[in-house]
């Protein structure tokens, strides 16, 4: 929920930059409009001109043609008082007969801050007199009483940036308690996307102002949860499936098996006869093996099979394997030679027995597949730690150096892990198929380029049951020139042992 905190920082954000330029806005338009209007050097400048344009002659007082044209252009009219009599020495053409030509003290005291006749008039000194303009009416507003207490004004800028932040801070109380109600709405929106990704069900209220996008994301939180319903169904309806139709076929391939070793082991048939029947009792049991391979990795794939893991002996559990195997070679083509040091003894693993072993036997029996005229098997069990026995199978055949910076670049790669390899010396693989079976998916996962998946089931049961325990599964080409599998899983932790 770490973008609701983001979400108010960015609306505050946006509500003090949006109060800054307004702010500056509204101060530049009042500097404009102010400039905008205003005339020359101000009414009072102006009279103070006027006054000292009077000029004394035998005539009488005269004011500069430059002036009067001024003043006559902006409708001013003029009057010029003398200081000892209060008298009109001098007057504008356009005075009003409203305009006296003769004052007292007080009302040149009031005319100075105030108006004669609606007229807002300004005055300036001369050298003999007071000059006295008059403006058209409402071309100025005078205050009559220009007075403030000092303190007032002394402390004015602080008192106007009090003022200011108080309205920024109660702006900013009415912009989040407007907006809190959008922001209790959002906050389950969030983690309803958030849920989403993660398949869990969203059931959000639909109220508020963002009702419209919750209704949408509870109608699509549904649909996924029918989705994710529905996969299931059908990955346990195959699943299902495939267990029914291997059951269905043990019972008829058993008696097929059945009736043709009866046939293999005949006296009554031909030499040539009892090894087509024994022929078919291989690849009876090839069959059998497919389905119960088909079986597991379907349960595998969709969670299905039970893993039961118990802490083992992997050096143990790989040569039972290999013992069973041995055993069952009767014609000696597929012997099984024991590489793993004489010194490790125990390797412990925490995994599922029969897993374990059902995998180590399935690539023996992918050697044995692939190699029809026979091939030895190596098998070896490792533990990678610095000081243990190096991994002598992946190296053997290989110049002294070679088989050093290999041994060490195992060892880095595996640490932690114990490391079953099962090698053999036949035909192998290309570099390229090779590459395959390590990127490419199964075709049992994978819905593309399936004509071109050639490996069988034995390779991917043996990648879900190392996955399934934590591991992993490295295919490569064998140091005894054949087909190299590694299966590595993780060691115990409390295992320090070589």
């Amino acid at each position: 929920m770490k973008s609701i905190p983001k979400l108010i920082r960015r609306f505050v954000l946006i509500l003090l930059l949006s109060i800054f330029l307004f702010l500056a806005l509204n101060v530049g338009f009042l500097i404009f409009y102010t400039v905008g209007h205003s005339t020359g050097g101000g009414p009072w400048t102006t009279a103070q001109d006027a006054a000292e344009s009077m000029e004394e002659t035998a005539a009488g007082y005269v004011m500069s043609g430059e002036m009067q044209a001024e003043l006559q252009s902006r409708d001013i009219w003029a009057v010029y008082i003398d200081n000892a009599t209060l008298k009109a020495l001098w007057h504008s053409d356009n005075l009003p007969d409203s305009v006296p030509l003769g004052y007292t003290a007080s009302e040149i005291a009031s005319l100075t801050r105030g108006y004669i006749d609606d007229c807002p008039t300004f005055t300036g000194v001369g050298e003999d007199g007071l000059m006295i303009l008059g403006y058209p009416q409402k071309s100025f507003w005078k205050h009559m009483y220009p007075s403030w207490d000092y303190q007032m004004i002394e402390s004015a800028p602080k008192t106007a940036l009090t003022v200011l932040a108080a309205n920024v801070v109660l702006v900013l109380i009415i912009y989040i308690g407007a907006n809190s109600g959008l922001l209790r709405s959002v906050r389950p929106i969030v983690e309803g996307i958030r849920k989403l990704p993660e398949g869990e069900p969203v059931s959000i209220k639909e109220k508020g102002i963002l009702s419209e996008l919750a209704f949408h994301l509870n109608k699509t939180s549904e649909m996924l949860q029918s989705q994710k319903y529905q996969l299931r169904k059908k990955d346990a309806a195959r699943a299902n499936w495939i267990a029914g139709v291997s059951h269905d076929i043990r019972t008829p391939l058993s008696m097929v098996m059945g009736y043709a070793a009866q046939l293999a082991d005949s006296g009554y048939l031909r030499e040539e006869d009892r090894k087509k029947a024994s022929a078919i009792v291989r690849q009876s049991r090839r069959i059998k093996n497919l389905i119960n391979d088909l079986n597991l990795a379907s349960k595998m794939e969709y969670n299905m099979q039970p893993i039961v893991k118990e802490e083992i002996n992997a050096v143990a559990l790989v040569r039972q394997a290999a013992v069973d195997f041995i055993n069952m070679d009767v014609d000696g083509k597929y012997p099984i030679e024991w590489e793993t040091d004489e010194n490790l003894t125990v390797c412990l693993i925490c995994a599922d027995k029969e897993l374990i072993k059902r995998a180590v036997a399935n690539l023996i029996q992918n050697s044995m597949n692939h190699n029809e005229d026979g091939c030895t098997i190596y098998l070896s069990v490792t533990v990678p730690y610095p000081g243990c026995p190096a991994e002598r199978s992946a190296a053997a055949g290989e110049p002294a150096g070679e088989k050093t910076s290999r041994t060490e670049k195992t060892a880095e790669r595996t640490n932690g892990y114990c490391v079953i390899s099962v090698e053999d010396d036949g035909a192998g693989a290309s570099e390229e198929e090779i590459d395959r079976l390590n990127r490419a998916p199964h075709y049992m996962v994978c819905d593309t380029n399936t004509r071109e998946q050639r490996h069988g089931l034995g390779l991917l049961i043996v990648k879900q049951i190392a996955e399934s325990h934590g591991g992993k599964v490295e295919i490569g080409r064998s140091g005894h020139g054949g087909f190299a599998v590694k299966i590595m899983l993780p060691l115990v932790k409390r295992y320090h042992v070589c």
